[in-house]
């Protein structure tokens, strides 16, 4: 099973066009990551198939697609998270063979802390019997969606003629956001970097995935633009978009296309506006 790098770029209107990343196998965004770390590790024999234990703190989707990588190489794996997450998220992961541990309500600086005493702990037990791909600090993360999430964007682009002219995301471990904002700065592209952002503290906000307490891998001063966005608004538009489209997206999916829709007020119809659709929505059931 490889990463899907062709998802499809999908019209939400005439100026907003978004990547629509519930094409991926576990279906959100974070399979592109993973599968480039975990790729990675085996290519460099960090991971040995059968084996290596991964372990990770996540809220959610990178322990989704890390538990089916897991299960895809024969390896077992630790998923730490807060509590409060949902409970779908955890179902899956359950079913691909992931053990799950608690903290926390959206305490991720505790799950990163278990995070780092277990993988110490396991470390002790061999030179391979322990991988984490430690996705709040891994450069791996913001070059994969260099190398692959921004050309990907830019080549749809091209090909249907559009003049992108803002990309707008929210920022996790902020390896997206820095990936291609990385491309854009590199290719000299007149391209603006916005960043959604929930409007409420890391400790209340409940847009899942986004605002996880610290900017990690995001360098917030390299945005041209922040949108905050309340939670319960990003519930709405979500819900709002799966009875438009028929397309039932995850909850910061719902929030990107609130502040796609906030800059397209601004700009007035100057070139195309593209987002990501990061998640399907039957997670957040």
């Amino acid at each position: 099973m490889k990463v899907n790098t062709s998802t499809p770029l999908i019209k939400v209107n005439d100026q907003i066009y978004a990547k629509l990343e519930t094409y991926q196998p576990t279906g959100s965004v974070k399979d592109r990551m993973v599968s480039y770390l975990v790729d990675d590790a085996i290519r460099t024999r960090r991971v040995i198939p059968g084996y290596t234990r991964f372990v990770e703190a996540t809220s959610g989707n990178t322990g989704i697609a890390l538990a089916s990588q897991a299960a895809k190489h024969k390896c077992s794996c630790v998923i730490v998270m807060p509590c409060n997450m949902s409970e779908q998220r955890k179902q899956m992961m359950r079913a691909f063979g992931a053990e799950i541990i608690e903290v926390g309500h959206n305490d991720f600086k505790g799950a990163i802390s278990l995070r780092d005493s277990l993988v110490k702990r396991g470390m002790m037990g061999g030179e391979y019997s322990v991988w984490c791909p430690y996705q709040f600090q891994n450069t791996l993360n913001i070059e994969c969606h260099e190398l692959i999430t921004a050309v990907e964007i830019h080549n749809q682009a091209k090909e249907r003629e559009l003049d992108w002219k803002a990309f707008v995301h929210g920022a996790g471990t902020g390896g997206t956001m820095m990936g291609i904002k990385r491309y854009i700065d590199k290719n000299n592209l007149n391209v603006k970097c916005v960043l959604t952002c929930p409007a409420e503290s890391a400790e209340t906000h409940g847009i899942q995935g986004i605002n996880d307490g610290a900017d990690f891998l995001l360098n917030r001063e390299m945005m041209d633009t922040v949108i905050s966005v309340k939670t319960n608004d990003a519930i709405k538009r979500m819900k709002d978009f799966a009875k438009q489209t028929g397309l039932l997206v995850g909850i910061s999916s719902g929030a990107n296309i609130l502040a796609a829709e906030e800059i397209m007020q601004k700009i007035k119809g100057d070139g195309i506006i593209i987002t990501m659709l990061c998640d399907r929505g039957e997670r957040y059931l």
